[in-house]
């Protein structure tokens, strides 16, 4: 097998949550404990940190490993979905994991991989854990798949856990309120051990306080620190929003000072000043372009587009553009309320098979005042943007992760 046949393999043989949606999703950790028993428990060889929330967790994963890496520890990195590349899961220093690791880690363990059957993100954990042992990382950022209680990686038993926060999103398989959502994200907080919650809400907060007296967990909400009122937290990360990120950031750091880690905080704010440069984060409030100013966004659900529009009230133009896809469980209806109506629309349907059909969308946006025509993929609706766009006009392209990823994937350049 190569890398490219790998992939193939990957794909094809192990149900995918980010393709085919909720058929992929099982809920429950025994495939993982399995797989993980057989490798010989990859997982208790490294310390670790675990974040979960509905928004925020992937940007606070890439600060916090970035402070690690930057003041000399070697910082695995694990995080979900991809936008170009599968190796940008699995990172050390920045580094993704290299293709014959990948092909390595299959190809020894296929007849394993056979007999359990895990999903695509299960095998892809297992994956990781086992990498970031052999490779002795001192720490290990550990982002959740999807939930909390009943995610694959729920199986370490980290130094602290991180709730960023808890909004609507996958509804159909955490829970239709926030209250239900919160308990599955609350299942991360393990006995003894500390969490820190990103942002307070009246109806989860006693969810998460409940949880961590059962487990005699210390809990610390991020957002009622005094050290952090009114202070803006300098970050290479742009957007209004990532200083609500950057918070849980600082309180996380803050905490594991006390459980002894000397962490200065002259190298945290350098750390902060180049998460991209040190993690490879991309995707988020990613300007593309000036002339005219693109900007994708991986912010997907109610709460993630709203602060993505917030962003977009604030940028200067003539006319604006958005390129906008979901995938085919989007519940929609409260998303038109958000979206600008002084912009034209180019609806386009993402190259997974849980894209939702462009001219569907288009319809459904159009009788919600929110209007635009079809144009099929994500590379062609951006092209016709593009091709009406003047140089003082604006390109937003988002709605789903996989539109951006579509974006990224087929385009180097402008």
């Amino acid at each position: 097998m190569n890398y490219d046949s790998t992939l193939e393999y990957l794909y094809a043989r192990l149900p995918m949550f980010h393709r085919i949606g909720a058929a992929a999703y099982k809920a429950d950790l025994t495939n993982t404990i399995l797989l993980c028993n057989a490798l010989g428990n990859p997982e208790s060889k490294f310390r670790s940190i675990h974040i979960a929330g509905t928004n925020g967790k992937g940007s606070t994963s890439h600060a916090l490993a970035a402070i690690f890496q930057h003041i000399g520890y070697k910082t695995g990195l694990y995080t979900s979905p991809h936008l170009v590349d599968f190796r940008e899961r699995i990172r050390i220093n920045g580094q993704m994991i290299p293709k014959q690791n990948v092909v390595d880690f299959i190809k020894t363990h296929r007849d394993l991989i056979e007999i359990i059957n895990p999903s695509f993100f299960e095998a892809t954990v297992g994956m990781a854990f086992d990498y970031f042992a052999k490779e002795k990382v001192d720490i290990a950022i550990i982002e959740t798949g999807l939930g909390g209680r009943l995610d694959s990686t729920n199986i370490i038993n980290p130094l602290m856990s991180v709730i960023t926060n808890i909004s609507f999103d996958h509804t159909d398989l955490l829970g239709d309120t926030l209250q239900k959502i919160a308990s599955e994200k609350a299942g991360i907080i393990k006995p003894g051990t500390p969490v820190v919650i990103g942002e307070t809400h009246p109806e989860t907060a006693d969810i998460f306080i409940q949880k961590a007296l059962k487990n005699q967990s210390e809990i610390y909400f991020a957002d009622t620190n005094p050290n952090y009122f009114n202070t803006e937290i300098s970050t290479d990360l742009l957007g209004e929003y990532q200083q609500k990120n950057m918070i849980t950031v600082m309180q996380v750091i803050e905490v594991l000072k006390t459980k002894g880690f000397d962490i200065s905080n002259f190298e945290v704010a350098r750390a902060l000043q180049n998460i991209k440069g040190l993690t490879g984060l991309r995707g988020r409030w990613e300007i593309l372009g000036n002339k005219p100013f693109v900007v994708c966004d991986t912010g997907h659900n109610l709460a993630g587009l709203g602060v993505a529009m917030h962003e977009l009230s604030k940028v200067k133009y003539n006319k604006l553009f958005i390129v906008f896809g979901v995938v085919k469980e989007k519940e929609t209806s409260a998303i038109w309320s958000l979206l600008p109506q002084n912009a034209t629309y180019f609806f386009c349907t993402p190259a997974i098979p849980r894209g939702r059909n462009d001219q569907d969308l288009c319809a459904e946006a159009n009788q919600n005042g929110v209007n635009g025509k079809a144009y099929g993929s994500v590379i062609n609706a951006f092209n016709q943007a593009l091709k009406m766009a003047e140089p003082d006009d604006a390109i937003f392209i988002g709605g789903s992760t996989f539109v951006v990823a579509d974006y990224l994937t087929s385009v180097t350049e402008i």
